[in-house]
């Protein structure tokens, strides 16, 4: 491989990241206890505007968790988006819950309230709407949705860090939010996830559930069946020299966003990230949909050989076996073909600054 290649990203590891994690390791305290995990939670929570935070294995466990105690379980339906990461669905069947998927705004690429009001049942428990390439969904009318017929909303937040609805932070807009902290996202613990909330019981039950639902009266004592979905002090400890860093890696991503914005001429037939007014986008993933191009076909022959990558968006969760889907091709569906995600690694330069 080239040493000019841009990946789609790479993650920023510096002086204090190494700093802490050593201290991590020095004190012995490598595993799901350490003063690295209470800081973490701690300093997330207060970064996102929520009254609590409970650090998770990955995202996709914080999801699984957060339905779980909802107590989800087989007969009950979710309302997902189709445009997401099949994490989303899979956390949904986990509980033994079927998702139901529901369209997406052309703007956002969030998923559609219209969609989602006319799929709600008398099975519908919850709504995930996922913020999708760092863009909030239209919260306000999902929560009007979800507050008129008694379900709950579960913020997938996996992708946007720092993401604001209408100058609020996302992860404190419905009964729980969750972040991922995988290699590629705004911050990074290696593999790692945050459940945030403001509702004091229900952080109460995901923490037990977190650690095989064992008893805080009687240890070794387990009333119900949990989970082993702890995060290590020693990623904790990564994500907390991540978080002390988390404005300057988004006012990068800006950065890039604008030099795409401002070399890429949009059309009505090629688009790139669209913000709403009521947003402030991290900015995960640079978007580019060009309406007559088919990017599985086409994508190597659009980037410089050698020098950047690109990925195809997420499949259409209504074309996924894993996922067993009785409703009509959607946006999403259709889309396929003509979106590629474009690098937004901090390596990227301008010509003028390389």
């Amino acid at each position: 491989m080239s040493d000019s290649f841009i990946p789609i990203s790479k993650p920023f590891i510096g002086a204090r990241e190494k700093e802490l994690v050593l201290d991590a390791l020095d004190s012995g305290w490598v595993s799901s206890i350490g003063k690295y995990i209470d800081e973490f939670e701690a300093n997330f929570a207060r970064y996102c505007g929520t009254t609590y935070a409970l650090a998770v294995s990955n995202g996709t466990t914080g999801l699984h968790l957060a339905l779980a105690t909802l107590g989800l379980q087989p007969g009950d339906e979710v309302i997902v988006p189709d445009l997401t990461f099949v994490a989303t669905a899979n956390a949904v069947a986990y509980t033994g819950a079927t998702p139901i998927l529901a369209d997406i705004d052309a703007d956002t690429l969030c998923i559609d309230p219209m969609s989602v009001k006319s799929l709600i049942s008398e099975r519908t428990k919850a709504i995930i709407p996922v913020h999708l390439y760092g863009h909030p969904a239209d919260m306000d009318a999902l929560m009007e949705i979800g507050a008129a017929h008694g379900v709950d909303i579960i913020e997938d937040a996996a992708e946007a860090h720092g993401a604001e609805y209408k100058g609020r932070r996302v992860g404190g807009l419905g009964k729980c939010g969750v972040f991922s902290f995988y290699g590629n996202k705004v911050i990074t613990t290696g593999e790692g996830g945050m459940l945030t909330t403001n509702d004091q019981k229900f952080y109460q039950h995901a923490r037990r559930l977190r650690d095989h639902a064992m008893s805080t009266q009687r240890r070794y004592f387990h009333e119900e069946r949990g989970f082993n979905y702890r995060i290590t002090n020693l990623q904790a400890a990564l994500g907390v020299a991540q978080l002390e860093r988390i404005e300057e890696f988004l006012g990068r991503r800006t950065e890039i966003m604008s030099w795409y914005n401002s070399e890429i001429a949009t059309t009505d037939h090629i688009r790139l990230n669209r913000v709403k007014n009521w947003a402030k986008s991290a900015f995960w993933m640079i978007c580019l949909e060009v309406d007559w191009l088919d990017v599985r076909r086409n994508a190597p022959r659009c980037i410089h050989a050698g020098t950047q990558s690109a990925r195809h968006r997420y499949a259409s969760l209504f074309l996924c076996d894993v996922v067993n889907a009785d409703v009509q091709a959607g946006l999403a569906t259709n889309l396929g073909p003509q979106v590629a995600d474009r690098p937004k690694s901090a390596l990227l330069l301008r010509t003028d600054e390389s």
